[in-house]
């Protein structure tokens, strides 16, 4: 039997979504409380994968069991009994066989929450952004550039197994909430670090020191190394995935 799996995350002490050796990771904590309530090995298949200290308010991931749950609901009160205070369950649902949490997805959405002001209460999920600030309508203009593109070799960590390097933006722009300027951006797909890769380019053009036409120019190189220095993790945050 298949099920869907809702929960969230504060990732700041996990190194990302995916388990990985040597490191803790919210997957291996995730299926090991599974594993020990319906006693037996559980392997999850998440949505996506996010960066070390990258947060989740809503991340999705598929699982298999021998035996059908009984009540999927008491399930989600157990886990959230034994799993530690920064990931907590939401929901789990049971899905069709051949169901699938990643390749299923029809989009995923990502904030990028940041801060001109000192805030303890908020240092943990926002950057904080020193000096004189951004031009944000600026940064909104070059942000309309990414709906002209479908590569985005240049905002992609290196050496990586995907097959290509094609996304399609459906939506990019920055917005004043509350306190904070968040950078909103939704696609049917995101490459390994493509998001912090975006916003930190952004922020050269916010600062200055790049035009929108060297923006384009970024995109048009294919050339991470043309592109700005990745944006902070603690600011970015998964929060929607389409089905």
């Amino acid at each position: 039997m298949r099920y869907f799996i809702y929960f969230s995350y504060r990732g700041t002490h996990y190194h990302g979504w995916q388990i990985q050796p040597n490191n803790i990771t919210v997957q291996e904590v995730l299926q090991d409380a599974l594993s020990k309530i319906v006693r037996e090995k559980v392997d999850m298949t998440g949505a996506g994968r996010t960066d070390t200290g990258v947060h989740a308010s809503c991340m999705v991931a598929h699982f298999d069991l021998s035996v059908p749950m009984e009540d999927p609901d008491r399930m989600v009160q157990k886990l959230n009994s034994i799993l530690p205070a920064d990931i907590a369950v939401d929901k789990i649902c049971p899905v069709a066989s051949n169901a699938h949490a990643r390749f299923d997805a029809k989009s995923r959405t990502y904030k990028y929450y940041v801060t001109e002001r000192k805030n303890v209460f908020s240092s943990d999920f926002s950057a904080r952004i020193l000096g004189k600030g951004l031009n944000y309508d600026l940064m909104n203009e070059a942000a309309k550039v990414l709906f002209d593109y479908i590569d985005f070799t240049s905002f992609s960590k290196v050496h990586t197994d995907t097959k290509t390097n094609n996304c399609k933006i459906m939506r990019a722009e920055w917005q004043k909430e509350g306190d904070f300027w968040v950078f909103t951006i939704q696609a049917d797909r995101f490459l390994r670090n493509m998001v912090r890769a975006v916003v930190g380019t952004l922020f050269e053009v916010g600062r200055g020191k790049m035009t929108i036409d060297q923006f384009r120019q970024v995109i048009e190189s294919k050339d991470r190394c043309k592109a700005g220095t990745s944006a902070p993790a603690e600011g970015l945050f998964l929060v929607d995935i389409e089905y």
